[in-house]
């Protein structure tokens, strides 16, 4: 059954449950246009209760040690796993793209969330957890899904233009004259989605950041100042991610003798 401590609503698996029935609908839909998607409903279900559960049970862990190495191996953990994720999410590979998108989500994740962790928010200690991990978690969320865009739109471009790039180099023009339109159009696209999410946000949808502190009790107003803080956060990350791993892809498929290395795309 459900219980409260102050403002704040503790559910009950019963009531889990019945939200996960709802899924139903999802199943009923799939079979009345006969959409073949009730393996992947059942599977994709099956690893959300499944998934959340252990992470559950892992923060609990980690909240209960709140020891920085504890909490800096699972913000590894999370860095490492947003890279790989990012990767499998594009169709047109080089060699080393992994740890290219590893290095990007990492690092860009990383100095972010530390300047609003000490510089913006302030948390005494830095390494506290119900900080550090729900705000390096919204931000390699984001983060990844600008990479994963960048590199797929870096990588069909260069494959449907191979021509444009070499005819320049061919005229004498150097690799990042060549480069150039399709590092823009990369960049571009991966900034895209957290632009039009800035752009409707408050207005069509309330973020899950906002809309869990005013489940937990807090003032909205209160609420609305950490989303505001979240989402520039989550968009200089973004931003810094995807042009990182697409300058790294830059540096793998241009060599220094100014040659598109075409073969390397697969």
């Amino acid at each position: 059954m459900s219980g409260a401590s102050g403002a704040y609503l503790v559910l009950g698996y019963d009531q889990v449950v019945l939200a996960a029935l709802l899924v139903l609908v999802n199943g009923a839909i799939s079979l009345a246009l006969d959409l073949g998607l009730g393996r992947r409903l059942l599977v994709a279900s099956a690893r959300t209760v499944v998934q959340l559960l252990l992470v559950g049970l892992v923060l609990q862990l980690i909240f209960d040690l709140e020891h920085p190495a504890a909490i800096l191996a699972l913000m590894a953990l999370m860095a490492i796993v947003a890279g790989l994720s990012a990767v499998g999410r594009t169709e047109r590979r080089y060699p080393f793209i992994h740890l290219d998108a590893v290095v990007s989500v990492w690092l860009s994740s990383w100095i972010v969330a530390g300047v609003a962790l000490g510089a913006v928010v302030r948390i005494e200690p830095w390494y506290r957890p119900q900080y550090a991990i729900p705000f390096l978690g919204m931000i390699l969320g984001n983060t990844l899904t600008g990479i994963s865009l960048g590199l797929g739109n870096l990588g069909e471009s260069l494959r449907d233009r191979r021509e444009a790039a070499e005819t320049i180099l061919c005229l004498g023009g150097t690799r990042w004259e060549a480069a150039r339109p399709f590092v823009r159009r990369a960049v571009r696209t991966g900034m895209v989605p957290i632009l039009n999410s800035m752009s409707v946000v408050g207005l069509v949808s309330l973020p899950g950041m906002m809309t869990g502190q005013i489940l937990a009790g807090a003032a909205p107003v209160e609420a609305v100042k950490y989303q505001i803080v979240i989402m520039f956060v989550i968009a200089s990350a973004t931003a810094l991610g995807t042009l990182g791993v697409v300058l790294l892809a830059f540096g793998r498929l241009f060599n220094a003798r100014h040659q598109f290395r075409a073969e390397r795309l697969r």
